[in-house]
């Protein structure tokens, strides 16, 4: 038998080379901890800030809409922006690790290695239409984020890590399944062969189809955390560090997002009804049903879980739209919820205190804000900037998101989407600035104002300063940014 012969200029490696450069980066640092221990975690975070650099610069020189690697990687315009924001949010969230106080996970090189082998997994996601590719990337990047939760060190921390793996691994197992219905109906896991197979032949056996696509929502929603596979966001956002919280609420959505583009998209276009309908009422469900939890929490951190819920749930909405429109709107609203939430988050990492505790329940409940204006007036006004911008309120950040969003689902006839939207939006003001109201108009309730200053070192000041800067000068920049993505959207296809 002749043996297969294959080229190296066909495999074009080059598409692999931002992911390759992620992956060394993380051996690097574990074969420097090999050769000399207890080294000081700054060099860890320069590394890692190096690495993900190298990683962009590879990433801006792939030529869009090629193929690589036997065919299975697909660097489309859309592939391209998720990976930069994947990594600009990684640039933003690894200095978080130099706080003034020293939090066990951060002396731990694995800690570095694991996240860089983690953002390597994100990037496989979105960088493939091969189910296979994208369920390896999937898991490389869950099974790092498991130990990242863990490494916290709290008991909080351990159960948030145990109920992430746990709801992981069902999720898995969905996507699995949901892909082998897939490949048994088609004969192929590429999705655009997949689309083609199944429009040739009307969709039929439609139970079967249906029984797929049932399947691949609910692993997706388990990602995403839509309604009602949400369960496990509040207790894992509240068991890992506030930082790695507003980190999780962004990137590893961003990757379910584009996945879910390219899974769910061909068939809303071929007119299935079924499927767009399952879309609309677990947006609408979403947004609501989050909205109205976020309004009875007593912890920030909870509230701001389940908001980042609602806002999932909103830009999901973009996905059942289904147009250019809507699409760019998505990235548009993502790349503006990335510096708002890390923000917001990384406010809340900074008064967080191994030993002064200010609740046997909660570390973060709306008590402790009051009269922050009185102690740290610049702390304040940023945390109060980044609840506006989470409520929509002009002219900051994500107001120009949600209106370009709602003004995609007008445009594609999707009227009462749209009043649910701004409703919706109504709603989640009363949480935003119940935090405002605590942090302005009451006074603080305890003497031990240090608290707010625990960890306030340089870094984190600088990257709350540039989430600041971004969320209140964005409108400065939303054209130009909007016009950029609409045409690698459309470039792509979508």
């Amino acid at each position: 038998m002749e043996p297969i012969k294959v080229s190296l200029e066909s495999l074009n490696l080059t598409t692999l080379l931002p992911m390759l450069i992620a992956v060394a980066g993380g051996l690097t640092i574990l074969i420097i901890d090999l050769i000399k221990e207890n080294l000081h975690k700054s060099l860890y975070v320069m590394l890692s800030i190096l690495f993900l650099l190298l990683d962009l610069g590879a990433l801006i020189g792939l030529d869009i809409n090629t193929r690589g690697f036997f065919d299975v990687m697909l660097i489309d315009g859309i592939a391209v922006i998720s990976q930069i924001i994947i990594i600009v949010a990684s640039m933003l969230f690894i200095p978080l690790a130099l706080t003034s106080k020293r939090f066990h996970e951060f002396s731990l090189p694995e800690f570095f290695a694991l996240f860089l082998f983690m953002v390597a997994g994100f990037q496989f996601m979105v960088a493939s239409d091969n189910l296979i590719l994208i369920f390896v990337g999937l898991e490389t990047a869950s099974l790092s984020l498991y130990p990242l939760i863990a490494f916290h060190n709290r008991d909080k921390s351990f159960e948030a890590a145990i109920k992430y793996f746990t709801m992981g691994a069902v999720a898995a197992g969905f996507f699995a399944f949901g892909s082998a219905l897939l490949y048994g109906l088609t004969g192929s896991v590429e999705i655009y062969k997949i689309a083609e197979v199944l429009t040739e032949r009307g969709f039929e056996p439609i139970i079967v189809v249906l029984t797929a696509v049932a399947f691949m929502i609910a692993a997706l929603g388990f990602k995403l955390s839509m309604v009602p596979f949400h369960t496990w966001t509040p207790d894992v956002y509240e068991g890992a560090s506030s930082a790695l919280a507003g980190y999780m609420s962004v990137v590893p959505k961003l990757a379910g997002f584009v996945v879910a583009m390219r899974m769910f998209e061909f068939l809303i276009h071929s007119g299935i009804v079924w499927v767009r309908d399952i879309l609309y009422l677990a947006v609408v469900i979403t947004m609501t049903f989050a909205n109205i939890v976020a309004l009875v929490q007593h912890d920030v951190k909870r509230m701001l879980a389940y908001s980042s819920i609602s806002h999932a749930g909103f830009v999901m909405a973009a996905i059942m739209i289904g147009t250019t429109q809507s699409n760019s709107g998505l990235f548009l609203y993502w790349i503006l919820f990335l510096f708002t939430n890390l923000g917001a988050f990384t406010m809340l990492w900074i008064s967080r205190h191994k030993s002064n505790l200010w609740h046997d329940r909660f570390d973060h409940p709306y008590e402790k804000f009051s009269g922050l204006v009185q102690i740290m007036p610049i702390a304040a006004t940023s945390m109060a900037v980044f609840m506006l911008s989470l409520a929509g309120i002009p002219p900051f950040s994500l107001f120009w998101g949600k209106l370009y969003i709602m003004g995609a689902a007008v445009n594609s006839g999707y009227i009462m989407l749209a009043l649910i939207m701004a409703i919706n939006s109504a709603i989640s003001v009363y949480y935003y600035l119940k935090l405002i109201v605590y942090m302005f108009m009451k006074d603080p309730i305890s003497d031990k104002q240090t608290i707010y200053f625990k960890n306030s070192s340089l870094s984190l000041r600088t990257i709350v300063g540039i989430s600041v800067v971004f969320t209140i000068f964005s409108s400065f920049f939303i054209s130009p940014l909007l016009s950029y993505i609409t045409e690698i959207v459309r470039l792509s296809g979508f």
